[in-house]
């Protein structure tokens, strides 16, 4: 696959995340201004299967979150040790087993994630954080 064509892709899907996102954000947001008047939907919303999914987006926004901050400093970072550590991480990716398709959205994720966290520390394990 050409690098426009990944791109692009990873771009169609940005866009339907994004989408997706602000859609469950509108119907959560319904269901909290309906639940006060309705017992039985505030006691369907507040049961476990309803709860533990929330709790899971939760725990893959947050992660993107921390991610795609890490992703923005190293992207956006224009001095020699961004560029080394770019380097540093497209070397170990390649180094890497390359994650299997059935793998859960979250475990790719938290891959990327950790990967970038690493070589973001170990490059910089004496400058203190901002």
């Amino acid at each position: 696959m050409a690098k426009e064509e990944y791109l692009d892709e990873v771009h169609v899907r940005i866009l339907r995340v994004t989408e997706d996102l602000r859609a469950i954000q509108r119907e959560l947001n319904c269901a909290a201004m309906e639940a006060p008047g309705d017992p039985e939907l505030m006691e369907a919303l507040s049961q476990l299967p309803e709860m533990e999914s929330l709790q899971i987006l939760k725990s893959a926004l947050d992660q993107m979150r921390h991610f795609l901050w890490f992703y923005m400093q190293i992207m956006t970072n224009e001095t020699e040790a961004g560029d080394k550590l770019r380097q540093s991480i497209r070397k170990t990716v390649a180094k890497h087993t390359v994650i299997s398709a059935e793998a859960t959205f979250v475990e790719r994720l938290k891959y990327s994630g950790d990967t970038t966290l690493l070589r973001y520390l170990t490059e910089n394990k004496g400058r203190k954080p901002n």
